[in-house]
């Protein structure tokens, strides 16, 4: 399906994952296409947050995703990271559920810059839906253009979602620990990175081997930089290292795909994702940790 198809933006395809809030008001005043809004919001501190601001007020048609019970998996004490990723068919019956098949397009919203809303990009992703794309600078954007909000809660006419698991795209603890990579990349602030504070997970550190991006450094006035400034900087990072050979992390696989959007819209290219992330990693307390800097 071509570019200019009725059922995605123009000008919007897998390689461009951001939207700007005047492209989506268009696209929801054309009666050609088929939109669907996911609302994303939400805070690790309190989980029923998101869920309180969107019915105070959200994108019109906007369907609430909830990062704990829509986005991730049960969570197994001494196994698993924090946000464990979904059952590919639960998903897929999820989004089926909220009106999403093969034709429609989802724009993925929060109020944080995208941290949250990339990581049900990536989910689709993941599931072989290529028809989605954040909204740049998310729900202030949206306002900022003059865009209204709306409170009521949509009833959605249920559609049947395909999974076509991509697997290609996710990095699994084995493939962590027995080096298949040739950057690893820990998406987190600085000084969890180094060790100095760790305000969520029990252990403080990185991975070792890693090198430190924290995702913030995607965004300027709460928008992502300029494509070709991105690129430069992950150039910077990867020094020469491909896509294919690069792993991105954070504390539990929700921000370090952040990291990933941004690498695939500067045009660099896409690396897999260590859903597990620093919180699985940790899990059993037997793997190595390192604090610091590492070279």
């Amino acid at each position: 399906m071509t570019a200019t198809s009725p059922s995605r933006p123009p000008g919007n395809d897998a390689s461009e994952p951001l939207i700007s809030a005047t492209e989506l008001h268009k696209l929801m005043q054309s009666e050609d296409s088929r939109v669907v809004i996911l609302d994303c919001r939400f805070a690790l501190a309190d989980p029923g947050a998101g869920r309180a601001r969107y019915d105070a007020g959200h994108l019109p048609g906007a369907r609430y995703a909830h990062l704990d019970d829509d986005l991730s998996g049960p969570v197994v004490p001494g196994r698993t990271g924090r946000h464990p990723l979904p059952d590919p068919d639960d998903l897929a019956r999820r989004l089926g559920a909220w009106g999403i098949d093969e034709q429609t397009f989802v724009v993925c919203v929060d109020d944080v810059g995208g941290a949250f809303a990339a990581r049900a990009w990536w989910l689709l992703r993941w599931l072989g839906h290529d028809r989605v794309a954040v909204l740049d600078g998310g729900l202030q954007a949206w306002t900022e253009a003059g865009g209204e909000l709306d409170t009521h809660t949509p009833r959605p006419t249920p559609r049947r979602f395909v999974a076509r698991l991509r697997a290609e795209l996710l990095a699994t603890l084995e493939d962590v620990g027995g080096g298949d990579w040739a950057r690893l990349v820990d998406s987190r602030e600085e000084a969890r990175y180094r060790g100095e504070t760790e305000p969520i997970d029990p252990v403080a550190g990185h991975i070792p081997g890693a090198v430190n991006r924290p995702f913030q450094r995607n965004l300027q006035d709460g928008r992502f930089k300029p494509s070709e400034q991105l690129r430069t900087e992950f150039e910077s990072l990867m020094d020469l290292v491909s896509p294919g050979e690069a792993i991105f992390y954070c504390g539990s696989g929700v921000t370090a795909a952040h990291n990933v959007l941004a690498a695939v819209y500067a045009g660099w290219g896409e690396p897999r994702l260590y859903n597990g992330s620093w919180s699985e990693w940790i899990a059993d307390g037997t793997r190595e940790v390192a604090v610091g800097e590492d070279p």
